[in-house]
């Protein structure tokens, strides 16, 4: 095998143009991946023999299985006569075939994708915006499941010869593809944040070199986001400065001053290093995904991953084959073993949102995990151990989920082993105004602006609204006014729904009653909603508010709640 190709992140002198080379990025089922050369008339072979180029212990492999050979300008893949046949682009070979930059030759577990540099002739120099976000989209997978680092940049630059010095310069692994405009994607494996950082800054050498204007942004895959759309949000938010992104501060305490709240994160110092499961209610946008990221970070676990699934976001099938994995097989389309989030989130978190939206089949076969501690991938039939701490969330109520059906009771015990119960925005007015002043400076630091301040009459109209949408409908609101505003907020910049009368807190009661009276007041209303949400059951609403059944028949006899009798004489 050839010397390894000269990688951009440890590279002094970037201004001289690579010698041609033809190579072969090598990815196996388990993650690993490096480049191997393919010299002038060297055979690169597989198989599981301690003579091939190209060595792996599996079952699918033969002794000798494949080899590849470059002569002159020509590659070619030939299979050895192996027992499971050797694939260029997922169709399996007869006798030798010719290979140009692109073509993927599966080897059993072995995935080998041929690439070609300056000297023999490319198909494509810059891919197109498809293939980057499909590239991409391919290395965030790899990069949350395997836990390697990633990263990506967006590069503004309108030199087509920059561009061309760019493109010789990056590893044979990395990519770059058009996105919009003048930016560019450039996609960087193996590569952290500051490793990544610096090569990015090397491409923008070439450029100010040449009095050149260019600007980028980067971001890490899995720090800094899991999802494609997230990635490429943090780094267009990024381009918007003009400034290479730094490193993210870590993340401090939460905005934390109402007492519900500090008994909240009061919880989370006390259980975040055991091994409990965890069950965070709160209606949505609340913020449970926050308190999550809290018990993760003042863990023992704080070192793995977090690995964040929302389980109402996909089909039953398709969730199945998220959380245990598959092999290969299992269905259409499952061209080789994947790997599935529990596996992934070994030894850290994993974090299932939405949990009361799981389907009941699927609800058994997690409680089977919880137990036992093993998965078996769908597909397979031999068990995987596992080492991940789970934490669930809901905005739903599980005990009538349980009473409806919906819910196993079985489940709900085992992943209720501590329940956090996160209060809506609505309950906690001394944190809205603190909040929206740190979603305005968040938002104004992205923007690289002077964040404006909030006037009166805005303030006023923040504390009056009930939030319905929580948390995430306060950033909303200042992101959109952030927009419209200069260097004040004002309440005509906050969104119209704000002022609608049906969404206003109501005031206190400005009469001359007394404290007694104003309790009274508050004390009829839980009972109404109460009763309300049980559907005038009476022994259901007395469990919810805490009472007696005979306690509450009391209370609504002296509020005049009581209803009528039913006509067969019979008590609810």
């Amino acid at each position: 095998m050839g010397t390894e190709p000269q990688t951009l992140a440890g590279a002094t002198e970037l201004s001289a143009p690579p010698a041609p080379r033809a190579f072969l990025v090598i990815t196996i089922d388990d993650g690993g991946s490096r480049v191997v050369d393919l010299p002038e008339g060297v055979d690169v072979t597989f198989g599981r023999s301690r003579g091939a180029t190209i060595t792996l212990d599996s079952e699918k492999v033969s002794r000798m299985h494949a080899r590849v050979r470059r002569t002159g300008d020509v590659i070619e893949v030939e299979d050895l006569g192996s027992r499971n046949g050797t694939r260029v682009n997922g169709d399996k070979i007869e006798g030798p075939r010719r290979l140009v930059t692109g073509d993927e030759v599966t080897v059993g577990p072995i995935l080998a994708v041929v690439g070609v540099t300056s000297g023999l002739r490319r198909t494509s120099t810059i891919a197109d915006s498809a293939a980057g976000e499909a590239r991409l989209a391919s290395e965030v997978d790899r990069s949350v499941r395997y836990h390697r680092p990633v990263t990506v940049a967006l590069i503004r630059i309108a030199s087509d010869a920059i561009l061309d010095q760019i493109e010789r310069a990056i590893r044979p692994m990395d990519l770059i593809a058009e996105d919009a405009g003048d930016d560019y994607l450039v996609i960087l494996p193996e590569l952290g944040r500051e490793d990544g950082a610096a090569a990015v800054q090397r491409l923008l050498d070439f450029a100010r070199t040449a009095n050149v204007p260019a600007s980028a942004a980067t971001a890490l895959c899995p720090e800094d986001g899991t999802t494609v759309e997230a990635l490429i949000g943090v780094l267009r938010a990024g381009l918007r400065t003009g400034r290479m992104p730094r490193a993210p501060a870590p993340k401090g305490m939460p905005v934390v001053l109402d007492p519900a709240m500090q008994r909240v994160y009061t919880l989370v110092e006390r259980i975040a290093d055991t091994s409990m499961t965890v069950l965070i209610l709160g209606e949505t946008g609340v913020g449970k995904e926050l308190v999550c990221e809290a018990i993760h970070q003042r863990s023992s676990r704080r070192d793995r991953p977090l690995i964040k699934l929302n389980c109402a976001a996909l089909p039953e099938s398709l969730l199945e084959s998220e959380l245990f994995g598959y092999e290969r097989g299992a269905f259409t389309g499952a061209d080789k073993r994947k790997v599935g989030f529990f596996e992934a989130a070994d030894g850290g978190t994993l974090f299932l949102d939405e949990i009361g939206d799981m389907p009941l089949p699927l609800q058994a076969k997690l409680l089977r995990v919880l137990e036992r501690k093993v998965i078996t991938r769908v597909g397979g039939t031999s068990e995987v151990a596992t080492d991940a701490r789970l934490i669930a969330a809901t905005h739903r109520n599980l005990d009538t989920d349980v009473r409806a059906g919906r819910f196993r009771q079985d489940l709900l015990f085992r992943i209720g082993g501590f329940t956090i119960a996160v209060p809506p925005l609505r309950d906690r007015p001394a944190e809205i105004v603190p909040l929206a002043e740190h979603f305005v400076r968040t938002a104004a630091g992205e923007q690289a602006r002077v964040p404006p301040i909030l006037a009166d009459d805005a303030r006023e109209a923040l504390t009056g609204y009930d939030w319905p949408g929580n948390v995430r409908e306060l950033r909303n609101a200042l992101e959109r006014a952030l927009v419209l505003a200069t260097d004040t907020i004002t309440a005509t910049d906050l969104p119209e729904r704000l002022h609608d009368a049906s969404h206003r807190v109501r005031p206190p009661i400005a009469t001359g009653a007394d404290v007694r009276g104003q309790l009274a007041e508050v004390e009829r209303a839980a009972i109404v909603a109460a009763l309300e949400a049980e559907s005038n059951n009476q022994t259901r609403a007395a469990r919810r508010l805490g009472l007696s059944r005979r306690a509450l028949i009391y209370k609504m006899e002296k509020y005049g709640l009581k209803p009528p009798p039913s006509r067969d004489g019979g008590n609810q």
